[in-house]
């Protein structure tokens, strides 16, 4: 372990007879505040943002460049105007602001919505992904590839933002031979909500439509927010 600096967080540390040590303490505890209850604003961004806030984080993905070049897989700290590195260890936990999801780093990446996640990156992961929709008119309604490929569907729910017209009710499925897999008879007004759970996960092989179908009369507007809640399972790396 080095004397400069702690194992876990890379916190420096107060040498024997060092002149301002609070210039070292607030540097330490500006860090541990910007790791402790890590929330990550992507890990998917190339060049580091012209204006970010203090205390910010990233996941500096493969490749990135300017003030991140060379620090691939660190996480960047905006710290006193400036960045600062730390190299995440594997179990650590983050919030990854624009995917919406958690993260578990496993010792070489961070893997969205782990479960669980094995010794070479395969992971059981959890993830629930949200699509507005406006509602068309006609008989049906279509929400193109709302489910990803090869996603084990625990179920579908749902809640209308804006009042649909035209029909006294809806149902909601995946395709005309199954239109009300996810629920039927569902509200119209602002609020209206479904929770369709599924009695057996399902496993969809290729990226798969919603479908909503009207009851009662054609649609004629409105819109939804849909919500697909699923597992995915990963491959080990080589």
């Amino acid at each position: 372990m080095s004397m400069d600096e702690t194992a876990k967080l890379g916190l420096p540390l107060v040498q024997p007879a060092q002149a301002q040590k609070h210039v070292t303490v607030n540097e330490a505890l500006t860090r541990l505040d910007g790791l402790c209850q890590l929330v990550l604003a992507s890990r998917g961004v190339m060049v580091p943002p012209n204006a970010p806030e203090e205390g910010e984080a990233y996941a500096v993905p493969v490749g990135a460049v300017n003030a991140w070049d060379g620090q691939d897989g660190a996480v960047a700290l905006f710290v006193n105007g400036g960045w600062t590195f730390v190299a995440p260890r594997a179990g650590w936990r983050a919030w990854i602001e624009d995917e919406g999801v958690a993260a578990v780093h496993d010792g070489v990446s961070w893997v969205a919505g782990a479960l669980s996640v094995s010794e070479n990156g395969a992971a059981l992961a959890f993830r629930s992904i949200e699509v507005e929709h406006a509602v068309s008119a006609g008989a049906t309604s279509v929400v193109a590839g709302a489910i990803p490929a090869r996603a084990i569907v625990f179920g579908v729910s749902g809640v209308v933002t804006e009042a649909i017209g035209g029909a006294s009710a809806w149902s909601l499925g995946n395709d005309a031979g199954s239109a009300d897999r996810f629920g039927s008879g569902i509200g119209t007004g602002v609020g209206a909500w479904v929770k369709g759970e599924l009695g057996a996960p399902t496993t969809y092989y290729g990226a798969t439509d919603l479908l909503l179908k009207a009851e009662g009369g054609d649609f004629t507007g409105g819109r939804v927010r849909l919500a697909v809640h699923y597992a995915q399972i990963g491959v080990p790396r080589v």
